[in-house]
């Protein structure tokens, strides 16, 4: 014979429908206890137990002294971890693609020289890459590498991890990444790329990375979609 379920359960049921129905909006706080023993008709052991199976499930989160909150359904990017996209991607179990929009030696501006301290007259590879999930723009990228350090480079190399092929074909060790973040309102061509509906403030990101003995090897310009992507920053105190 068959039992119903438990009504936490039902309860909790009841609770994701209205996260994925959008009543309860990212980020934001759910209603208090008392007013969801009132909502639901339930004690407050039966609406303590439907959110500890939520925040177990990975819907909400809760903030001591604050409040019960709606987990963001946002790609986390953490600036001080040196990732690339495909590493993140994979860390979330999702497939990442590389859309390769222009793969193309150039000799470039004064600017793009001068972050690579690289001489005049060196030439560079310049590559735009649309990241993808699931043929879902996130993130554009514009970069510029250097030709005497990737003579080999390659458009078939671009398509997956530029950091793999770095590491695991040249040899190179990675050092670390210095990253500026600024909001930055999109022309139209990045905008229609990225699907955006409307004229709205984006993430940039300039990035340059070194290598072990300091080279730059990379001077990046990322775009990403701001609903789609948060940033953390880890701060300590000294």
């Amino acid at each position: 014979m068959k039992t119903s379920s438990p009504l936490y359960r039902q309860i909790a049921k009841q609770m994701k429908e209205k996260i994925h129905k959008k009543a309860w909006l990212e980020g934001e706080t759910i209603p208090t206890e008392a007013k969801l023993v009132e909502m639901f008709q339930a004690s407050r052991v039966t609406i303590r137990q439907a959110i500890n199976l939520l925040v177990n499930e990975g819907l909400l989160y809760k903030i001591q002294g604050s409040g019960t909150y709606v987990k963001e359904n946002k790609i986390e990017h953490n600036i001080y971890s040196l990732k690339s996209f495909t590493e993140e991607m994979n860390a979330l179990e999702k497939q990442a693609a590389n859309k390769i929009l222009t793969f193309q030696l150039i000799d470039p501006p004064d600017e793009i020289r001068s972050r690579l301290g690289i001489q005049e007259g060196e030439q560079v590879v310049y590559v735009r890459r649309l990241r993808m999930i699931e043929d879902k723009p996130l993130v554009i990228e514009d970069t510029y590498m250097p030709i005497k350090l990737f003579p080999d480079l390659s458009l078939e190399v671009m398509q997956g991890s530029k950091y793999h092929y770095i590491e695991q074909t040249k040899q190179f060790k990675i050092k670390e990444s210095f990253q500026e973040v600024l909001p930055y309102m999109p022309p139209d061509e990045i905008r229609e790329l990225l699907h955006l509906d409307c004229n709205i403030p984006i993430i940039k990101v300039q990035l340059s990375s070194t290598l072990k003995d300091d080279t730059v090897f990379e001077y990046s310009e990322l775009y990403f979609k701001s609903d789609e992507y948060k940033f953390t920053i880890v701060a300590t105190r000294t």
